[in-house]
């Protein structure tokens, strides 16, 4: 397809004009029918479409839809109460998107930074990995060292630096008196799915209560159930300040949140921060009824039930085709197949759309494979049985 006239050219030319989900399906306006392994780049975590999670929004829509923060919100105050439950004592700040999410975040440490200190400027600067992706805001871009991101806006916003993801003694020689946080993602998505280590994250927690610094996990891809957990961090066992979320919590309504723990929940005071839409009655009324279905359906359970025999599967195309596919990582309902040669991501990804297979390619040649939390073992085999047709065919 063209672009269409009246659109910016910022996104590449669609290849399809979406009209209609149901379930993990999505459909087109010449009525074809695609196994959605992309969910909107991990957002419909409950599928397109849920029954409950429509009639939560069409009653909610009937009865009050915004407000603003001017005014209690007690859809909001449930939604905050229970995010609380997943992540311990703390609070949460609602917002519109992943991008805000970590915008929020990044205003954290620098009044934490504050607080130490006394001082605005001594005690500012974060330490985020290489590959990492934050967002396309003007703080998200900073913390989001690729050419890509990055070129055509700088100067960046000044105080980030970059370690090694999974590699401590590179955090180790970062983060000094100037550093306010560390920032990363718990499984880097875009990067081209790159999960961070339970021994790393335990140590770069050790890093950060040592040294006065937050450590702040960005779960805007990799949270609310995708990898077998509520969120990815959770496996590790470690015990972050701050948690950064989106994408799934509103399953396709725009919802950004960040949780932060006692005693830093403090930082934000009237005025320190604000979202005319963040937390509205009507997205509050999404994410409760996404939780809801998670909880109900046992959505966790399922992926946690589901992910080992399609992971074996998919290991198996990578065994039978290494010529095409380097490797396999991931976790539960978020996996990255690394391909081979440089660019065939690119062509796997559109092959599979024509046959039937909507995936999403990241950095590193990979390409992701990221069902809702719904995905049926059925429905696994199949993503699998498409892939090794194309690979078979490519080969």
């Amino acid at each position: 397809m063209e672009h269409h006239n009246s659109l910016m050219k910022n996104y590449g030319a669609p290849a399809f004009n979406a009209v209609r989900g149901d379930g993990v399906y999505l459909y087109d306006d010449n009525g074809n029918k695609y196994l959605d392994f992309g969910s909107g780049i991990a957002v419909t975590s409950v599928g397109h479409s849920h029954p409950k999670w429509v009639a939560a929004i069409q009653q909610q829509a009937a009865t009050l839809t915004h407000c603003s923060n001017l005014y209690g919100i007690p859809g909001q105050q449930k939604l905050a109460d229970r995010l609380v439950a997943q992540s311990g004592p703390g609070r949460v700040l609602f917002c519109n998107s992943g991008a805000e999410s970590n915008e929020a975040l990044i205003k954290l440490a620098r009044l934490h930074g504050k607080n130490v200190t006394g001082e605005e400027s001594k005690r500012y600067k974060v330490v985020a990995a290489k590959n990492a992706f934050h967002g396309r805001t003007f703080g998200g871009m900073a913390a989001t060292p690729q050419e890509k991101i990055q070129g055509g806006f700088r100067p960046m916003l000044d105080g980030f630096t970059f370690g090694e993801l999974n590699n401590i003694e590179s955090f180790d020689k970062l983060i000094d008196d100037s550093t306010a946080a560390v920032f990363i993602e718990s499984i880097q998505g875009e990067g081209g799915v790159f999960p961070a280590e339970a021994n790393f994250l335990l140590e770069l927690r050790a890093l950060c209560t040592e040294r006065g610094a937050l450590l702040m996990l960005d779960e805007v891809q990799c949270g609310i159930g995708r990898s077998g957990h509520f969120f990815a961090f959770q496996k590790s066992g470690v015990k972050p300040d701050a948690i950064g979320m989106a994408k799934g919590l509103g399953a396709g309504f725009p919802i950004g949140a960040i949780w932060v723990s006692e005693p830093y929940a403090e930082l934000f005071q009237p005025g320190s921060h604000g979202t005319t839409f963040g937390g509205s009655p009507l997205a509050s009324a999404a994410a409760n009824a996404v939780l809801d279905i998670i909880e109900e359906e046992q959505l966790i359970e399922s992926v946690v039930a589901n992910s080992p025999a399609w992971h074996q599967s998919l290991q198996a195309l990578a065994e039978k085709y290494p010529e095409q596919i380097a490797g396999m990582r991931g976790a539960g309902y978020m996996v990255g197949l690394v391909m081979k040669p440089e660019g065939h991501n690119l062509k796997i990804a559109a092959a599979a759309r024509d046959k039937g297979l909507l995936i999403v390619p990241a950095g590193h040649n990979v390409i992701r494979l990221l069902p809702a939390l719904i995905a049926t073992p059925e429905q696994l085999a199949e993503s699998v049985t498409i892939l090794d047709t194309l690979f078979a065919a490519h080969s």
